[in-house]
């Protein structure tokens, strides 16, 4: 059997399982309207899965060295394939989530015992942890593009369809991988740092993956297959640095860079000038090359020199995905409320406009019940469409300049909405340095 076909079996694996943690954030409106469920209850697609993933890595990544790594792995595969296409068929909405915590059961054992079998390929601990994180990083980083190009150019379902065919093709290798039983040793406790490190720049990574798609499409209203094609900046720029980073001096000061990098990327998009997705572009690069050096640097740090390697991975694991969950809960009410903030103000300042406008009493009247009618009758997933409401006013006169005084209105306000989310999100990324420097200052 060929040596790198199955190597690039297992990556797909890891990676496959691991963007499944981003893959629906673009399909999450269409998800919405077609269930009519709350922005609430939809957030669960993507919690549920992080959540339950959290809680299983470390529990698979024991079961793997008890039971056999390719055992699990195939098995793993297996549950994550039917779980997919149960996602894919899904006839309502807690028939969809119910797939999403099984998927996460069979990814977590598929991801934790795939490191296993990767040290056998590769013949090396760091060789292995290497491939392993890189797979995982740039599928979590490509899962968003991937999702909203599939989304838009199919449908949402499409998402969960086209991983059982992948999740089979790694099935293929894995059963023929003769990985047996390793024997149990005492395993080394986990680095507490290193993984808090991790759990931190995870739920940082979460405005990075979540709120710039909901910005894009939400907010400035772009399609799943525009806003895909804007959002491949990361996942790009990570894939890019991986490949041509130069050996850093030490894996903390590569985690530190990274760490930082990350941060400013963030607080670059707390401060957006206006509306514009190529104001999105730079800030997404900085994190790409953070996201690179900083995931790859800080899952060295939790796995070096600690055995067994894949229980130590089941940690990494449980440590990222938790971070996601956090990131989350916490963001997500920031968000929400803000957003809430930004419309009355966006509404008022609407209102002066209109009221200081140079139209007659009567069309002063009819615009705002109009454009209030625009507003209320507007998608939960879409941002408002307040042409019509001018279109009765003609393209002469003040009608033309004034809307697009209040379309600027608009747009400032969902811009300025994420705002204090992406801040906090960076903040999250500098946290991270803090046990970075506590680990130091120990060893």
């Amino acid at each position: 059997m060929d040596r790198r076909t199955e190597i690039v079996a297992l990556g797909l694996a890891v990676g496959l399982v691991l963007a499944d943690s981003s893959v629906v954030i673009l399909a999450l409106p269409d998800i919405l309207d077609q269930f009519s469920v709350s922005i609430e209850r939809v957030a669960w697609v993507l919690t549920l899965f992080n959540l339950v993933l959290a809680i299983s890595a470390v529990p698979a990544a024991f079961a793997a060295r008890r039971l056999g790594a390719a055992r699990v792995c195939s098995f793993g595969l297996i549950v994550f394939a039917a779980a997919s296409l149960a996602c894919a068929v899904a006839p309502h909405f807690d028939w969809l989530l119910a797939g999403r915590a099984v998927q996460a059961v069979g990814g977590a054992c598929a991801v934790c015992a795939a490191l296993e079998l990767l040290v056998g390929r590769l013949g090396s601990d760091a060789q292995a942890a290497l491939v392993w994180t890189a797979a995982g990083a740039i599928g979590a980083a490509a899962g968003p593009a991937i999702g909203g190009a599939l989304t838009d150019l199919i449908s949402w379902r499409a998402i969960f369809a086209v991983q059982v065919p992948l999740a089979l093709f790694a099935l293929f290798y894995v059963l023929r991988e003769k990985g047996g039983v390793r024997s149990m040793v005492k395993p080394h406790r986990p680095s507490i740092a290193a993984n808090l490190a991790l759990a931190l720049l995870s739920a940082a990574l979460t405005a990075a993956l979540f709120l710039v798609v909901l910005l894009l499409i939400n907010g400035w209203g772009l399609t799943p297959l525009g806003a895909a094609v804007v959002v491949t900046a990361m996942p790009v720029t990570a894939a890019i640095t991986y490949r041509f980073l130069p050996t850093p001096p030490s894996p903390r000061a590569e985690a530190a860079t990274g760490l930082i990098l990350v941060a400013g990327g963030l607080a670059a998009l707390a401060v957006l000038p206006g509306k514009g997705w190529g104001w999105t572009l730079p800030p997404q690069a900085l994190i790409g090359a953070g996201l690179a050096m900083a995931l790859g640097a800080l899952t060295r740090l939790a796995l070096m020199g600690r055995v067994p390697l894949a229980v130590h991975g089941g940690w990494t694991i449980a440590a990222r995905h938790a971070g996601v969950v956090v990131g989350l809960v916490v963001l997500t009410p920031v968000f929400t409320h803000d957003l809430l903030v930004q419309e009355r103000a966006a509404e008022h300042a609407g209102t002066r406009l209109v009221l200081n406008a140079p139209l007659s009493l009567s069309h002063k009247i009819d615009l705002g019940s109009r454009l209030q009618d625009a507003i209320n009758s507007g998608s939960p997933s879409r941002p408002p469409d307040i042409h019509p409401a001018f279109a009765p006013l003609g393209t002469t006169g003040a009608a033309p300049k004034l809307e697009a005084a209040i379309q600027d209105q608009v747009d400032r306000a969902v811009t300025h909405a994420f705002s204090r989310s992406f801040l906090y999100a960076s903040l999250f990324a500098l946290a991270a340095l803090i046990p970075l420097a506590l680990r130091r200052s120990r060893s």
